[in-house]
């Protein structure tokens, strides 16, 4: 730890970063006749031969640093990176690299992602790397997209990093090629939803009976090992031009021009003030825009007033949600293609007059005369598969305040049962969102992006400093979860463990899906509404797994929160 003396001149430093923003910002010039040479797969500075040049750094604002992500052994590899110096745009690509060894099904380089990045005094910036429809335009069986993993990491860490970029996915070849214990949620995995379509024929995932591995046994990939050491050594372009796109070209739905000509995305995040803060989130076709918009409806509904788990609360975040589902039904779609009202969706006073329109019957308790049944006759009612909640993701802050959240995915676990692997990685079916979201604005086309529910996000404080760093697997229920959290965070003075453990709800079809078995109360409330209440369980990854660093200034400190509904976990280190 620093000295007394230390502490109070980074926090001054601090204020005087976010009163001045005399650091570099964190956007790389805009493209332009005289902004230079840009960075694309074929000719990415992120190469083993040449090293970012990063910014002059500025003092440390922090006295510690932190990763969260879905596994203790992901943790692991970020927090090394951070001892070695590099920053957490550094470590967060080690994480997503590892991350993608040891949860085969939720991520990798055969899959896509999006970003934000904040520090203090800096503009924040996004970056969107997910899947596109080939040249062609044609939507393979499969629903497998040219994936932008690999490019999308490439472009941070050639824009932000320290580090050497084969340095980043030594954790994750140490964990492909020695191996790691199978945890219970991944074996669980393995034989659920996607799992034994998807591991079809793949020797490394079954045991010597043949059957899948067991909790505690050795997953070894060899293969995965072999594809990320080439990465590594030959840079993210190999990806796309090199000997391993020649074996991706052989997947329906990909083909040589398409890889090639993939791009990652800079784009600026969607934002909106909730509470005291201002709340930064993935931009279109991504729903962060309609978050926002569901945690302005929400507060202006009072929600604030109730707590967790109550009738008033649940009906508040069940009708901001509402809204907010019907909006990217009604408006999103790939900006490049669509025009998607963001200004409209995230501005408060007109939220505050929607909310005003709204039809609420609970207050804290049940108003009216509302006949109560039994849990288990509304429960009935409801017996129809919940979806999985793919997806991972991760948050990394630094020493300087810089605050990474990221999310990235093969769309369902293990991408589904038709898109298969590659080299030891799974192929996404992202492209099967657009019949799921079956909009005017979502429709296929060449280079075209899918409306989809990851919301990787940001809160910034009054300094524009980030506070939180904030996402979540849950799929079609991401939105919701980061609400539930966000809402007793920044609304009630709740900690941030408290926040994480709070109870989740999502309300679909007029279906209520909630953690546990309902109470009386909810009850009342489902029958009032004419919901049907459906449970849920552990092992049905309905309710996704946040990971969440918050940052304090005042102290130089970072707390986390695990989230125990998956094998998540956090580090926050001193810095020496």
């Amino acid at each position: 730890m620093r000295s007394p003396a230390r502490r109070a001149a980074a926090t001054l430093a601090a204020f005087a970063l976010a009163l001045t923003a005399c650091s570099t910002p964190l956007s790389p010039p805009a493209s332009g006749p005289d902004s230079g040479p840009q960075t694309t797969p074929g000719s990415s500075p992120a190469s083993p031969s040449v090293s970012p040049t990063p910014a002059p750094a500025p003092e440390a604002v922090l006295e510690q640093h932190a990763v969260a992500a879905a596994h203790p052994a992901a943790v692991d590899a970020g927090i090394q990176v951070l001892e070695q110096g590099g920053n957490a745009a550094d470590a967060a690509v080690a994480v997503a690299f590892a991350i993608s060894v040891v949860e085969p099904y939720a991520s990798g380089m055969g899959g896509g992602g999006a970003a934000i990045l904040a520090a203090p005094g800096d503009e924040p910036v996004a970056y969107d790397y997910r899947e596109v429809v080939a040249q062609d335009g044609r939507i393979p069986s499969s629903g497998t997209g040219v994936p932008g993993f690999v490019a999308g990491l490439g472009q941070i860490h050639a824009e932000h990093g320290d580090l050497e970029w084969g340095q980043l996915l030594e954790p994750a070849i140490v964990l492909a090629s020695d191996g790691f214990p199978v945890t219970g949620f991944l074996a669980q995995r393995m034989r659920s939803d996607s799992g034994p379509a998807a591991l079809a024929g793949l020797a490394q995932f079954a045991g010597p009976d043949g059957q899948p591995l067991r909790e505690g046994e050795t997953l070894v990939q060899e293969d995965l090992a072999a594809s990320l050491t080439t990465v590594a050594q030959q840079g993210p372009e190999s990806f796309y031009t090199g000997p391993m796109a020649e074996r991706l070209s052989a997947v329906d739905g990909l083909d040589a021009g398409s890889l090639a000509a993939y791009e990652p995305e800079q784009v600026e995040p969607v934002s909106g003030g909730f509470g005291d803060y201002e709340v930064l989130s993935a931009a279109p076709p991504l729903p962060g825009a309609a978050m926002v918009q569901q945690l302005q409806l929400a507060e202006a509904l009072g929600i604030a007033d109730h707590q967790p788990g109550s009738a008033g609360y649940v009906e508040r975040l069940s009708e901001a949600w509402t809204v907010a589902n019907g909006s990217v039904t009604a408006h999103f779609g790939d900006p490049d293609f669509v025009d998607v009202p963001v200004d409209q969706l995230t501005d408060a006073g007109r939220n505050a007059g929607i909310a005003e329109d709204l039809t609420v019957l609970t207050g804290g308790t049940t108003q009216g005369e509302v006949v109560a049944q039994e849990a288990a006759d509304v429960v009935t009612a409801a017996e129809r598969p919940v979806p999985a909640g793919n997806t991972t993701h991760l948050t990394v802050v630094d020493a300087d305040g810089l605050t990474v959240s990221m999310t990235n995915t093969v769309t369902d676990f293990w991408g589904g049962p038709r898109a298969g692997s590659v080299g030891g990685f799974f192929l996404n079916n992202q492209l099967t969102r657009f019949s799921a979201i079956d909009t005017p604005g979502n429709q296929p086309g060449p280079g075209r992006k899918s409306v989809s529910w990851s919301a990787p996000s940001l809160v910034v404080d009054g300094q524009d400093r980030p506070v939180l760093g904030i996402g979540t697997p849950g799929g079609h229920r991401i939105p919701n979860v980061l609400v539930s959290v966000l809402v007793p965070w920044a609304l009630q003075d709740a900690s941030l463990g408290e926040a994480v453990a709070a109870p989740r709800y999502h309300l679909l079809d007029g279906v209520l899906s909630v953690e546990e078995q309902p109470s009386a109360e909810l009850v009342r409330l489902a029958t009032s509404r004419g919901w049907q209440l459906q449970p849920t369980r552990r092992e049905q990854a309905v309710f996704g797994s946040v990971q969440a660093l918050e940052i304090d200034y005042e102290t130089g400190t970072i707390t986390g929160a695990r989230d125990s509904r998956r094998d998540a976990d956090y580090a926050v280190v001193d810095v020496e």
